[in-house]
């Protein structure tokens, strides 16, 4: 038994074509928020501060589709959701629809640890976070020129797009909107110590050019996020179709009823849902590490007490 570490930034169509500048800077964040994760546990800290505190970073870094990166809905808002979930308690908070909390995987904490609910939304959750104190700014903060011109472009293909999205360099003249790699993710990160103490955050801003209102799977305690004795679970991907597949919790439910490995029940969970729609991160409670998907890529890295460190985008050949 021995602590381990895992972070993504989104999955979905990643050309294998991805520019250099826009590829180093994701993947700059990804082994900064790594090697803050493995500080974090390495100095001992509880394993629910270590995913909070990655998470956070992930959040703040514009490259990623969570936070100040969140993608705009139809209407040029961002509505963010975020979820996080101690594995020893099963407790967890989950909140959606926020416009000015600059992180919103803390004010998911503090509904978990603060309220008697488990999710707040909307106008409810914006309540609660200027009466717990938390950092909050215009909402204008989190619209940039870069997710203004995928909202545009989405608008023009008169479609929405997945997790991983693209603005393209030219105006969108058809259906198909196309990528060329400048990219944003949903994020996430799970964790165990010595102990096998298991912690899972989840973080988006959702679709580009999504409904009002519309909530994925990032928030759905057993879909997008997930933990408990056995396993931590972050998913990443359309959301509709990990709802559908309860992603977070089969890899869990595989574990505990069928005695599969973790790296065979991630496996299964991903595979059962369609191609192209599914990434995760998973740490069991032995210290085991694995990040399956099925889309062309996932922004992802992890590390292990042992000194096993990864860092990748594509699939490993």
């Amino acid at each position: 038994m021995g602590w381990a570490i895992a972070l993504h930034g989104g999955a979905g169509d990643i050309p294998v074509s991805l520019p250099a500048e826009r590829r180093q800077p994701r993947e700059d964040a990804l082994h900064y928020c790594l090697q803050i994760g493995v500080e974090a546990l390495k100095a001992g800290n509880p394993v629910l501060d270590v995913v909070e505190l990655v998470v956070r970073e992930l959040e703040n870094n514009p490259h990623f589709n969570a936070g100040r990166g969140s993608v705009l809905t139809c209407n040029g808002e961002v509505e963010m959701e975020a979820s996080i979930m101690d594995g020893n308690t099963k407790n967890c908070g989950a909140v959606s629809g926020l416009k000015t909390v600059v992180n919103a995987i803390s004010l998911a904490r503090l509904v978990m640890e603060k309220t008697p609910h488990i999710y707040l939304a909307f106008d409810g959750a914006e309540a609660f976070a200027r009466e717990q104190g938390v950092e909050t700014v215009d909402s204008s903060y989190f619209v940039t020129p870069e997710n203004i011109e995928r909202l545009k472009q989405a608008k023009e293909a008169n479609r929405t797009q997945l997790d991983y999205t693209e603005p393209t360099s030219k105006a969108v003249n058809n259906k198909n909107l196309t990528s060329n790699g400048d990219s944003q993710g949903t994020v996430g990160c799970v964790a165990v110590d010595n102990d096998g103490n298991l912690a899972s955050a989840t973080s988006t801003g959702g679709f580009v050019n999504k409904m009002r209102g519309r909530i994925g799977d990032t928030p759905v305690i057993g879909a997008g996020t997930y933990a408990n004795k056995l396993c931590a679970v972050s998913a990443t991907g359309r959301g509709e179709a990990i709802i559908k597949g309860t992603v977070a919790r089969d890899v869990a439910a595989l574990m505990e009823f069928k005695g599969l490995s973790l790296k065979d029940a991630a496996a299964y969970a991903v595979d059962s849902v369609p191609k192209g729609t599914a990434g995760l991160i998973a740490v069991s409670a032995t210290g085991e590490v694995t990040m399956p998907f099925n889309t062309m890529g996932m922004f992802r890295a992890c590390a292990t007490e042992d000194g096993y460190e990864e860092i990748g985008i594509w699939p490993d050949i």
